[in-house]
């Protein structure tokens, strides 16, 4: 599933191209999304111009003129392009045409993503965005608010940082990146976190997320950035995926037989055992 840095991709490609355009018309060739994109989706969406960008979380939220906003999620295997092929893509399920003659397509081959409409007034009370935790790169999100948060929490920290509730936007791949930079068990309770340990660890999210956003984000499967171009932060993880080989602090065998990987929640996590204590 696309994270923070892939969303935030393709919002900033998605602006820098629909920008004050006006959606002049809209095809949704299936409605059977994850959640049901609304019948009169098109109805409520064509004739108004696009007027800003945001993203909370994993998601993006399109504000139109005339008080509408469109929320969009790419769910696990979603992507936005923005070309004119020759040829209909397969799994394109909803284009939206510009004013431009611009062009703007959801494509998403399991369809686990989401497409609707709603009143911009009301986006804090959408249900899939309340009682969401602060951005983590916003100023909200500073150590105090992370150890507030895991106060008395007997969760792994890897699995309480994935909580949407805690933090928006984090996922599996950039939880693990930051772990280690910060030196941080996957396995140890949230509770234990300590105030110097939550400094370095609000530190180093807020790093590789910015990373991750420079280099476009990671392309595993179905990603790539709305022109097509693929991400290339892939070739910095230190740990994620990186099984048996030693990270960029270790010295390889004897001394260290290289990173390890466990499943938590059902997901893998990846950690070097030399440099992150447990406790």
């Amino acid at each position: 599933m696309p994270e923070l840095p892939e969303v935030e991709t393709v919002m900033r490609g998605m602006l820098a191209a629909l920008q004050n355009r006006t959606i002049r018309d809209v095809i949704v060739r299936r409605h059977d999304l994850r959640w049901r994109i609304p019948a009169d989706f098109s109805q409520q969406v064509v004739g108004r111009r696009i007027e800003g960008f945001c993203r909370r979380g994993k998601y993006i939220l399109i504000r139109l003129s005339g008080g509408r906003t469109i929320i969009l999620h790419l769910g696990m295997s979603g992507r936005i392009a923005l070309d004119s092929p020759q040829i209909t893509p397969p799994h394109e399920h909803v284009v939206l045409s510009m004013d431009d003659a611009g062009r703007c397509a959801y494509i998403d081959p399991r369809r686990f993503g989401m497409l609707t409409v709603i009143p911009t007034q009301d986006e804090e009370r959408f249900a899939l965005l309340a009682g969401m935790g602060p951005e983590p790169l916003s100023a909200d999100f500073t150590p105090r608010t992370l150890l507030d948060a895991f106060s008395g929490r007997r969760t792994p920290i890897k699995t309480a940082l994935l909580d949407q509730k805690v933090v928006a936007g984090l996922g599996n791949i950039y939880v693990s990146e930051a772990l280690y930079r910060a030196g941080i068990h996957p396995q140890m309770l949230a509770a234990k976190l300590t105030g110097p340990q939550a400094r370095k660890l609000v530190k180093a999210i807020r790093a590789v997320l910015e990373e991750a956003i420079a280099a476009g984000g990671s392309s595993l499967k179905d990603y790539v950035r709305p022109g097509g171009e693929l991400g290339y932060f892939q070739h910095a993880w230190q740990v994620y995926n990186k099984k048996g080989k030693p990270c960029p602090r270790c010295p390889g065998p004897p001394q260290c037989h290289g990173v390890e990987q466990i499943t938590q929640a059902g997901r893998s996590s990846f950690f070097c055992p030399r440099f992150q204590k447990n406790g």
